[in-house]
């Protein structure tokens, strides 16, 4: 099986070249979406306003569920705006010449330790260091010796959850749509499309739970937990 054709591969197969010149692109796409939002606002909104404004209002409920809505709202840029470029970067690996920044594993990565060092951050920062690696030990004090390194190790693996979670879907889409190009590059390939797109908004959907959950589960620490 060959290398997926891009557009951008007329220029170079570089790997990095590839997955650069994908990303900026992604940026760019979400940069004129907020910008085209926020050029004109108003109180009716109408356009790319009124769209954006349902997406932040989604967002935003799906984070007071997790954390209430005073957090949700305090968190809601930095998840939003993940959630916004997961999805773009996602679907942009639908249309055919283009290839998902999201199937490479730098791109995920990246997005996984910026929410891991991230989530953290906050939760020393509400918390103290003290408080907060202390609810890594759980309730019963004479498991403290247990429970601290499964905690730590637990708290690592959701950088490889976040990661290979996105790239592996996404990376399998995309060799699902190269397949179906291959076999039928005219028709057949419309057919799936529509699965294809809500899995990518599924995948950008889940990344913004699981930021929200561990964002969630680091600010608030209970006696208890």
């Amino acid at each position: 099986m060959g290398e997926l054709f891009t557009f951008f591969g007329l220029i170079s197969h570089d790997h990095a070249f590839i997955f650069l010149t994908h990303m900026f692109l992604t940026a760019g796409i979400v940069l004129f979406l907020a910008k085209a939002a926020t050029k004109s606002l108003r109180i009716v909104p109408t356009g790319t306003q009124n769209v954006m404004e349902a997406y932040l209002g989604g967002v935003l409920a799906m984070g007071a569920d997790v954390m209430g809505k005073e957090n949700a709202r305090k968190y809601l840029p930095l998840v939003a705006t993940i959630g916004l470029f997961v999805g773009i970067a996602n679907i942009i690996g639908i249309i055919p010449g283009f290839e998902a920044p999201s199937a490479f594993l730098d791109f995920t990565l990246a997005l996984a330790l910026v929410v891991f060092v991230y989530y953290n951050f906050e939760g020393i920062r509400t918390n103290g260091v003290i408080a907060y690696f202390k609810h890594f030990m759980g309730p019963v004090w004479w498991l403290y010796w247990l429970m601290f390194p499964i905690e730590i190790v637990s708290h690592i693996s959701r950088i490889v959850s976040l990661s290979f979670r996105l790239f592996g879907n996404v990376k399998g889409d995309d060799m699902f749509l190269m397949v179906l190009l291959m076999l039928a590059p005219w028709l057949l390939p419309m057919i799936p499309f529509a699965l294809l797109s809500f899995m990518a908004l599924l995948q950008a959907f889940i990344f913004m739970m699981l930021t929200y959950v561990y964002l969630g589960g680091a600010i608030q620490i209970y006696d208890d937990h």
